[in-house]
This record gives C-alpha cells, sequence and structure tokens, in this order.
C-alpha cells in the first residue's frame, strides 16, 4: 500500500495544486481515466470546504491530503483542523447569526456535490477537526516479468 500526504497552506490557490497532485496519483493507481474527472472535482471540493473552514475559525494549520493506494482502491482523505466542523453542517441552526448559516449553506453545498460525485464518501468530525474520506475502484496495472 503506497500512501502520498500532502499538507498546504489553507489558501485557495493551493486548491488547484491539490487537485493535479490527486490526479496524478489516482491515474497512476488505476483509477480509469472516465473517472479522473470526477476525483479532481470532489478533490477540489473538499480542498475548497477545508480551506473555507480554516479560514474562518482563524485556524493556521495546514490543510492535509493523504492519497492512498491499495490493491483494489484508491482512497483520497481531506483533512481540516476545526473541532467539529462535520457535526455543525450536518444540521442544527447556529445562534451566530446569518454570517454562520451563509457558510453552513455553502459547506452543505459543498458536500452534496462531493456525494454527487463520489461513491464511497465518508465524513466525520471530532474535537480535533475533521475528514472526508473518498475511494474510487483502482485496477493496477499487471506486472509483465520478461
Amino acid at each position: 500500500m503506497a500512501t502520498v500526504e500532502l499538507r498546504f497552506s489553507a489558501l485557495p490557490e493551493h486548491v488547484r495544486t491539490a487537485r493535479l497532485v490527486a490526479a496524478a496519483v489516482a491515474r497512476r493507481a488505476g483509477v480509469d481515466e472516465a473517472v479522473l474527472d470526477e476525483v479532481r472535482l470532489a478533490v477540489g471540493e473538499a480542498c475548497s470546504r477545508a480551506v473555507g473552514l480554516h479560514e474562518s475559525h482563524g485556524i493556521a494549520a495546514p490543510v492535509r491530503v493523504v492519497l492512498i493506494e491499495d490493491e483494489k482502491k484508491f482512497s483520497i482523505e481531506v483533512g481540516d483542523e476545526v473541532p467539529g466542523a462535520g457535526a455543525a453542517a450536518a444540521g442544527g441552526a447556529d445562534a451566530e447569526g446569518v454570517g454562520e448559516s451563509d457558510a453552513e449553506g455553502e459547506d452543505e453545498m459543498g458536500l452534496a456535490v462531493i456525494s454527487g460525485l463520489v461513491d464511497d464518501v465518508e465524513v466525520t468530525s471530532g474535537e480535533n477537526g475533521g475528514r472526508i474520506r473518498m475511494s474510487w475502484p483502482a485496477h493496477p496495472a499487471p506486472v509483465v516479468l520478461p
């Protein structure tokens, strides 16, 4: 099982780099070419969400992206360091006012887009931050011996 870990400052301009790296690793892992656009879009949404959460909560820590190449699947985990962010996005009104409500609406929209792009997606949140785990089937190229 090969793993690539990417950490980047929570700035929107770094999301494109994460998308490119994810597509390159997915291709190497054997993800079908027809699915690579979905991988790029899903990673872009997940990273944009993490960047937005970091910016809105004043967190200077980097966004973490882990790309895991397994025998039969390719997985990507995008992590943020905002305590309880996924739980807040999953439902419930916030007493902070309209600004928070708008941010939650954007967050829910991003999660909906990811869910539409990826069949196997899991969103978790805890006191150490949130995580979006996505996976796709992979068919690595067979090893040809001389």
